[in-house]
């Protein structure tokens, strides 16, 4: 009686290797230029030794050496900064409406940034009456501007810090800048913590009877859910969210802090990212 041969499939630790020697083939001999490199990393696209996200994280990374902290940092007109001096009533509500998990605190003026708070640790007021916001601070990692990314990424591991305060070549405050703007120089948009999952509410209500409504909402459930209608005789018809309808009717994608009346609704934006509005507080407009 004869047997058939048996074949045992690859383990995935041959191909990882596999994967590994191929790569090492098609950068043989090495690359001479980035502009080089990444040609090459397309035709390993293009002959399946790679996939099409993987090619695209790879460009990015080899990208980021060219990338310096200005070009993906929050400039100062658009920071999001805490006054040391301010009551601290006034601190947790511009923490609860900004939603951020960490804000730079400044004494006097803006340009003095004098530490970090910890969203989390305001908290610890409430229970210790006896604590001030100073003694909550963290040291602020100073950087210049034109830090590399790729060497940012580096201070952030060895500060243990996920924020950035750069300044200009005078030693003014330029900006700020998290290892989230860094990561997504790598990975693309990263949802944070002021994200809401997709199969949570589009639109939920506030303590403060205020509304807060995610800017990819649907003009429909937006006209649903207040009981009005939005949309103007010049509406375009391609124009599907809510955060479309209000950069249409500006012209213009809007900034943090922008209002736009509609309908009897007051949109204030909160939270804009990536060319898009993200959040909306719509409250209903008071007659006077």
């Amino acid at each position: 009686m004869t047997t058939e041969p048996t074949h045992s499939k690859p383990s995935d630790k041959d191909d990882k290797r596999s994967l590994r020697q191929r790569l090492t083939d098609f950068l043989h001999p090495p690359p001479a230029t980035p502009e080089a490199l990444i040609e090459i990393i397309a035709a390993a696209e293009d002959s399946d030794t790679i996939k099409p996200d993987v090619r695209i994280m790879l460009e990015r990374v080899i990208r980021l050496e060219q990338l310096t902290a200005s070009d993906a940092m929050v400039s100062t007109s658009r920071m999001d900064l805490l006054d040391i001096d301010a009551a601290y009533e006034d601190l947790l509500d511009k923490v609860i409406r900004d939603a951020h998990s960490r804000f730079p605190v400044y004494e006097g003026s803006r340009d003095n940034i004098i530490g970090v708070l910890l969203s989390k640790h305001l908290l610890q007021l409430q229970r210790s009456p006896n604590l001030n916001v100073r003694a909550l601070l963290r040291p602020p990692l100073v950087l210049p501007e034109t830090k590399r990314l790729s060497d940012l990424l580096r201070e952030f591991r060895l500060h243990r810090n996920h924020m950035a305060i750069l300044v200009d070549e005078f030693g003014r405050t330029s900006g700020l800048i998290t290892i989230e703007d860094v990561l997504e120089e790598i990975v693309g948009e990263i949802e944070d913590e002021f994200d809401e999952p997709e199969d949570e509410g589009e639109i939920y209500q506030l303590a403060n009877g205020s509304w807060r409504v995610r800017g990819d909402t649907p003009i429909e459930k937006v006209q649903e859910s207040f009981e009005v209608r939005l949309t103007p005789d010049d509406f375009d018809d391609d124009i599907e969210t809510i955060g479309g309808l209000v950069t249409q009717q500006l012209g213009r994608v809007p900034a943090r802090g922008e209002v736009l009346e509609l309908a009897g609704l007051r949109f204030e934006v909160l939270f804009a990212k990536g060319g898009a509005v993200r959040w909306f507080r719509v409250r209903r407009q008071t007659s006077e």
